[in-house]
């Protein structure tokens, strides 16, 4: 058994004013940019690697806070691959008998579905066993419940040497892998993942305004009494678009008990 160890760097659509080339689609409105991913075997040794920028076809320009996050320029997508060649030589990547799909978190896996249902390919060759590895670091490194420990943070944690800048799909999914072969034990479980389940995005309708976010960066200073790094404004700014999408909310446990 191969442990897959992948991360993804994505690209989106926002608001150009007047343009609309760049309009969010709701099929897809978080497309790959980079996949990277590591491949260990049962003893957790590196046996593989897979790093690819993908020229996109949906969001044909970067948005400006996914380039200032990862730093992936357009001049870079535009040597890419296509989708369709990434996905050729992820399906070589995981060709074996089986394979456990290793993430920091869900949401890659939904993503890579959803793009490989956009662009109309065969996704039975994508294992749908996985491990969340996000879910057990938190619970070993001692975060309460509900709560998800960031990568960089788990990496300082667990004393693993940062070398290379986060998000990076490749860089990631190392560090990602670093971890794993630290915390894993035998209680870590696979889980299997429907790829066939409703990936719904709903948005709701709301007047275009333009969000200030120098006033909402000094907002959340005031609320934590320090000043926010660079990294942590592009976080807000990133969390408040990705919001807009509705792709993670759940449904209100307690509001729905009322209603039994």
């Amino acid at each position: 058994m191969n442990y897959i160890v992948f991360d993804l760097e994505f690209n989106q659509g926002y608001n150009f004013g007047k343009e609309t080339e760049n309009k969010s689609n709701p099929k897809c409105p978080f497309e790959i940019i980079q996949i990277g991913a590591v491949k260990l075997n049962e003893n957790f040794e590196t046996i593989g690697a897979l790093d690819v920028l993908v020229k996109p076809e949906i969001y044909t320009k970067i948005n400006p806070f996914v380039k200032e996050i990862t730093g992936i320029t357009m001049e870079d997508l535009n040597y890419g691959k296509s989708f369709k060649e990434m996905y050729d030589e992820l399906a070589d990547f995981v060709k074996t008998d089986e394979n456990v799909l290793s993430v920091w978190g869900v949401a890659d896996i939904t993503e890579l579905f959803r793009n490989i249902a956009y662009h109309g390919l065969d996704a039975s060759i994508i294992p749908t066993s996985y491990i969340n590895i996000q879910s057990y670091a938190s619970k070993q490194l001692g975060c309460k419940k509900g709560i998800n420990i960031g990568l960089g943070n788990a990496a300082k944690l667990l004393s693993i040497p940062i070398e290379s800048e986060f998000h990076n799909a490749f860089n990631d999914a190392y560090y990602t892998a670093k971890v794993f072969k630290l915390i894993y034990n035998e209680d870590i479980k696979t889980k299997v993942y429907d790829p066939y389940k409703p990936m719904k995005v709903r948005r709701l309708a709301t007047p275009n305004y333009k969000i200030d976010f120098v006033s909402l960066s000094k907002q959340f200073e005031k609320m934590f009494d320090r000043e926010m790094t660079k990294e942590e404004k592009s976080i807000i700014k990133l969390a408040y678009i990705m919001g807009k999408t509705n792709q993670f909310q759940t449904k209100n446990i307690d509001e729905l008990s009322t209603k039994k």
